[in-house]
């Protein structure tokens, strides 16, 4: 046996580097523990490499396709898409969604995370199809893994949401926006101040899609919780109170895209109504009080918040203008160009903003053929300008590919139209060179 002795111990003496070397579990908790603190603080330009490294360390101990790389490569793509490195988060996203597919199956839990990042990277690079998808399926992991009303979900329901908005499937998007306050309610129950967002976001969608009555009723509800809210509640009631304001007005000017039968108005009172003649004199006394309590409030809280001020007023100025009444309009917006410029910036009222515009029945935002497929897309650029009272002139047509038809019933919209006008200095200015984009749908001819 003695001759056997030494081969044995030149052969240990040449492997103990190598083990010396090897990757330890308590090494990769290190680096771990680094990284997240570097994360949590969003230093991510220090986070990265140590996510790199944890990936490296992980696909050393081991291999290249095991599962335990998912959630580090999913740390990298996060990372990588908190710096906006769009193209390799993504790249590293597929790679944990492969892994965990592959050694887990379409239904392992580990594929939750990698789905919801790479949904999300999708979602911010416009990608709307992809992420459309690929974040439905990270959903119904979720329902499947957590129960259909988990709040674990909601991250991944608003971009998913977005991107149904951008890809206009209204309907499906309707029914998440729903879903996801349902979802907040069932987590944290009905009064809870975690509701506000999702029922926030709902409500700005309706008014978005001109069901003003429907908006204005869930911006009744987002009042009500916030006004339960104890010390937040000042701050978490001025939103809700100038989106009823918004609501009145905009159906005052546009219209409304439902049957106000349908819904139950909680600021409706039997003696008071809105004039059928949509004009500025239509607009309903309550939308004004509810902008008058909300800069009450506001003057009331510690310190003066003058950016959430300035829009107040901003919200103030568009009512009068609306209301036709362009002294009181005026004043309003030369105090909120001083908020805002108290704020640190001017912005928002250095451009015309649209204050009431009713979209041609053939556009794609309000036509009933938006979710077919046998339709065919136009559309007409216009080009004018927008005068200090408010109104445009000017309105011609710059580019288009629809009929002469449907040109003229963009152009007629346009004239019709109200802006806010552009402040120089705190004083309302013309601008001339606006435009305005709007896509029509018409009917696809049968083929013979």
């Amino acid at each position: 046996m003695r001759p056997l002795k030494l081969p044995l111990m030149l052969a240990a003496a040449v492997l103990a580097p190598a083990a010396a070397l090897a990757v330890t579990d308590a090494e990769r908790v290190a680096v771990y523990r680094e990284y997240r603190a570097a994360f949590d603080a969003h230093r991510y330009p220090d986070a990265l490499p140590l996510a790199e490294k944890l990936v490296a360390l992980t696909q050393e101990q081991y291999g290249a396709k095991d599962r335990e790389l998912v959630n580090p490569l999913a740390n990298l793509g996060t990372t990588q898409y908190r710096m906006g490195d769009y193209k390799d988060a993504e790249d590293t996203y597929l790679r944990s969604v492969k892994i965990a597919a592959d050694t887990g199956g379409n239904t392992d839990r580990l594929l939750l995370r990698p789905l919801q990042g790479l949904g999300a990277t999708y979602y911010a690079t416009r990608q709307y199809e992809d992420a459309s998808l690929t974040l439905q399926r990270a959903l119904d992991l979720s329902r499947n893994l957590d129960g259909l009303l988990n709040p674990g979900q909601m991250p991944i329901l608003y971009p998913l949401i977005g991107s149904l908005v951008n890809l206009e499937r209204h309907s499906e998007a309707d029914r998440e926006f729903q879903y996801s306050v349902r979802v907040a309610e069932s987590a944290w129950g009905g009064t809870d101040a975690r509701v506000i967002r999702p029922v926030d976001r709902y409500a700005r969608w309706l008014e978005h899609m001109g069901r003003y009555p429907s908006a204005r009723a869930e911006y009744a509800r987002e009042l009500t919780i916030a006004e339960g809210a104890g010390t937040r509640a000042a701050r978490l009631v001025i939103d809700p109170l100038l989106g009823i304001a918004r609501s009145y007005r905009l159906e005052a000017t546009n219209g409304s895209d439902e049957e106000a039968a349908q819904y139950v108005d909680p600021f409706v009172q039997p003696s008071v109504g809105v004039l059928g003649d949509h004009g500025g004199h239509g607009l309903h006394p309550d939308g004004e009080k509810a902008l008058l309590l909300a800069l009450q409030t506001l003057d009331k809280m510690r310190p003066v918040d003058q950016q959430l001020r300035g829009t107040t007023l901003m919200e103030l100025g568009d009512w009068y203008l609306c209301a036709d009444q362009p002294d009181k309009s005026l004043a309003r917006y030369r105090e909120a160009w001083k908020d805002f410029q108290q704020a640190g910036s001017t912005a928002t009222l250095d451009v015309p903003r649209q204050l009431a515009y009713r979209t041609p029945g053939a556009s794609a935002a309000r036509s009933r053929l938006a979710e077919r497929d046998n339709t065919d897309e136009h559309s007409v650029q216009a080009t004018f300008t927008v005068k200090r009272d408010g109104h445009t002139a000017n309105v011609i047509t710059s580019t288009s590919d629809a009929t002469g038809a449907q040109q003229k019933t963009v152009l007629a919209a346009v004239r019709r139209a109200r802006y806010a006008p552009r402040l120089l200095n705190g004083e309302p200015v013309d601008t001339e060179g606006v435009t305005l984009v709007e896509k029509l749908l018409s009917k696809r001819p049968r083929q013979p």
